[in-house]
């Protein structure tokens, strides 16, 4: 098959043309999703459809090219993408099989003085970030998701919170990667990076504790739990700053995440939330609340049953075993994952599991894909991550979880078995069947768009409006995020563009590389891969719609403070906020 080198301008040899044709297949998707109100599955499908005829027929891609990447994304849709996800509802329906449930609904009531809002914050914010910190790739919104539902939340709610919650850690997760990615593709320091976003995300910090009250509980929310959530956010965001400036860069959201659930913990000897007991009233924390809002939002029958509030009478009241069990499999995952990315003591434990990833050039596409200078992009190259995926990790975490409930069930108590908790896998792949369809046609949309020149153009189009490229920086990374829901994509797709945009522009490589990070972290709140992940965990499948609608304003909002912060940044007003 002959060679294909992507262009930016082959729509009426125009950069702006080009570039308009390319929002086709996104403006398919949302327009099919919040509008139409489509299955999400349906609007996938419909959309890759379009970037194939765009790429085939705009951007002339060859039509075996573009199914081949189509195919690419797929694969990487279902590994390791949906596997991750999978993996991370199978360990919460382990959690679920147990019968330890209760026990842990009863520990979120010692956690935050018995306020579930505040609870929610601090494993959708604190948790959530450790977890981001770790592993990423969706793992954090679909575990935090479905504790959330452990706290007897309305499933809508809970799925707008974690991925709103989803966030400011998002530019430091996985150990950084965006970050380093970045550097490594641009040349630029990564600690240079780094320390830039490092005095952007924390704004993002400082409020999202704040926008989580209101989304959980509106004004009586945050009239009630503002102190404490300042108080999370702003210890969060001090940590993330001084972490990413002056220690470690790829550890600091663990560093944050720790730091927002410390001061929460001491704020709570010295102050009281208002309001809790009405709190738990409003917010439907009864199963029979559970399910009226299901059926609000369409989502049908939904796990309720496992959320009921007894009694607390002598028997069922927690014992320091109890505590400990009803929070072993998230410890556990911290410390997994904790040995998977960071143990390198005797055995380099990061290294080995990267060494048993499987490298497999995409086939006659590796070939044919070739950049500028005729040589092959890297990206056709798929990394078959059996052992290092987060998706196996928590297979693992799973396995250890089930056999520990098993040997401690107190007489009958709480009953599972390993061979019970191998049988939900298949039970949780059938229940995602359609959210996973989901997941392989956006991340085959994302490819079909990123290898046809459609993504490039779209972000060549951006970058020549100049000194004023200063505000649009973010947007790209939002777009990047949005298609791809990865921040590591977006700079991967984006972050040369940037630094060549500045250095044409005048303005600091640095700060447009950093806000393109910045700004993919706030795209992922409308990425269609996060929303599928969000409305499968809270067995709203289907509904990707009215998730998308509940917090598409507040992605659009914090964009625009982004953008904002960027644009002074590179001018006397904040350059002063530059290392």
């Amino acid at each position: 098959m002959d060679q294909f080198t992507p262009s930016t301008d082959p729509v009426l040899n125009s950069v702006m043309w080009s570039a308009i044709v390319a929002l086709l297949p996104l403006l398919t998707f949302f327009i099919l999703l919040a509008v139409v109100k489509t299955r999400a599955h349906v609007a996938g499908a419909f959309a890759l459809l379009m970037a194939l005829l765009v790429g085939i027929v705009a951007f002339q891609m060859p039509a075996g090219l573009a199914l081949l990447s189509a195919t690419q994304g797929g694969v990487f849709g279902a590994f390791p993408v949906l596997w991750i996800v999978i993996m991370a509802v199978w360990l919460y329906q382990v959690t679920v099989l147990s019968g330890r449930f209760e026990d842990l609904r009863r520990v979120f009531d010692v956690i935050g003085k018995g306020d579930v809002r505040l609870q929610a914050v601090l494993i959708a914010f604190c948790f959530g970030g450790l977890l981001e910190a770790l592993a990423g790739f969706g793992a954090p919104v679909a575990i935090t998701a479905t504790m959330l539902l452990a706290l007897g939340l309305p499933p809508l709610r809970a799925a707008a919170a974690v991925l709103v919650a989803n966030t400011a850690p998002v530019a430091f997760g996985a150990m950084a990667i965006p970050i380093t990615t970045a550097a490594g593709l641009t040349g630029l320091h990564a600690t240079d990076i780094a320390s830039i976003v490092g005095r952007q995300a924390p704004l993002l910090a400082t409020i999202v504790p704040l926008i989580l009250l209101f989304i959980l509980d509106g004004r009586k929310g945050l009239k009630d739990c503002w102190p404490a959530a300042l108080v999370v956010g702003f210890a969060f965001a001090i940590a993330q700053f001084l972490c990413s400036n002056y220690f470690s860069y790829e550890l600091t959201d663990i560093v944050a995440s720790l730091a927002g659930l410390g001061a929460a913990v001491l704020f709570f000897r010295v102050w009281t939330p208002k309001g809790s007991t009405e709190a738990r009233e409003r917010l439907s924390v009864a199963a029979a609340a559970v399910e009226k809002e299901a059926a609000i939002t369409g989502g049908g029958s939904h796990r309720a049953t496992t959320l009921t509030s007894t009694p607390d009478t002598a028997a069922d009241r927690l014992t320091p075993m109890r505590t400990w069990l009803a929070l072993f499999p998230y410890f556990l995952v911290i410390v997994v994952f904790g040995i998977a990315k960071l143990w390198k003591l005797g055995v380099n434990v990061p290294a080995f599991l990267a060494s048993t990833d499987i490298k497999i050039p995409w086939p006659i596409l590796h070939d044919a894909l070739v950049n500028a200078e005729g040589k092959p992009v890297s990206s056709t190259i798929y990394s078959f991550q059996w052992l290092s995926t987060p998706g196996t990790l928590l297979l693992l975490t799973g396995l250890i979880v089930a056999t520990v409930y098993s040997k401690y069930n107190e007489n009958g108590r709480y009953n599972i078995t390993v061979g019970n908790a191998v049988k939900e896998i298949w039970n949780t792949i059938y229940r995602m069947r359609w959210a996973g369809l989901t997941i392989i046609t956006v991340l085959a949309l994302a490819y079909v768009m990123n290898f046809s020149g459609q993504t490039i153009s779209i972000g060549t189009w951006l970058a020549g409006t100049g000194t004023f490229f200063a505000f649009l920086s973010p947007v790209l990374g939002w777009i990047g995020t949005a298609v791809t829901g990865s921040d590591t994509s977006a700079n991967a797709l984006f972050a040369k563009l940037q630094q060549t945009a500045g250095l044409k522009a005048g303005i600091d490589p640095n700060l447009l590389v950093a806000g393109n990070t910045s700004g993919g972290v706030v795209g992922k709140l409308i990425s269609p891969q996060n929303l599928a992940i969000a409305a499968s965990a809270v067995n709203l499948e289907g509904k990707e719609s009215v998730i998308l609608r509940k917090v598409v304003g507040w992605s659009v909002a914090l964009l625009l403070v982004l953008c904002t912060l960027s644009y002074l940044q590179s001018t006397p007003i904040l350059g002063w906020m530059l290392p």
